[in-house]
């Protein structure tokens, strides 16, 4: 009965490294296979949030050149070079929307950009700008807010120091675009 145990022993061991192949072979090709649906996945979230920032004109308040006719798509979203003057408000320029740490979103969390393209509401708790067009983006679906955020982090992280906020009565650093009554732009020179 020994020589028939060690015999067995014998053959197992030479049999278990082919049944461990043909067990994880399959095993490791399904496993790649999920994977990649779930990499597909997220790759379709990205591209709706891609095409959700495009349809909702994010670029021409965020990117800089957008507003000067010459984009500089190499810094997509970094936030702009001109900004807003609303009387009684102040000069507000398009910020930073990428992923960068220090001048970005890098720090934001999920729901703290949802809340800011949703509900106009800072991390810290200010009211972002009556520009924002936010209450047009309060209606997304849950699945859209997902997307504009997969896609926003899904950018390069580009360092660029924004200009301002600037109170009414700061004198802004940035060009600006003046936002006034009807009567008082009818007194501006015209040439």
């Amino acid at each position: 009965m020994l020589r028939t145990d060690l015999l067995h022993s014998r053959t197992v061991l030479h049999v278990l490294p082919a049944l461990m192949r043909s067990l994880c072979i399959p095993a490791l090709a399904a496993s790649a296979i999920l994977c990649s649906g779930a990499a597909s996945a997220d790759d379709s979230q990205i591209e709706r949030g891609k095409y959700l920032v495009t349809i909702a004109g994010c670029n021409d308040c965020h990117t800089p050149g957008y507003f000067l006719g010459k984009p500089d798509f190499a810094r997509k979203l970094s936030g702009s070079d001109v900004g807003f003057v609303i009387p009684g408000v102040g000069a507000l320029v398009g910020r930073n929307l990428t992923p960068d740490k220090e001048t970005g979103l890098g720090n934001w969390t999920e729901e703290q950009i949802i809340s800011a393209i949703t509900a106009g509401i800072r991390p810290d708790g200010r009211q972002l700008a009556p520009i924002m067009p936010w209450q047009a983006l309060s209606h997304l679906s849950d699945d859209d807010e997902h997307a504009i955020v997969a896609y926003l982090r899904s950018l390069p992280p580009i360092k660029n120091v924004v200009p301002g906020p600037f109170g009414p009565k700061e004198v802004p650093s940035s060009l600006v675009f003046v936002i006034v009554p009807g009567d008082v732009a009818s007194k501006l020179p015209r040439q």
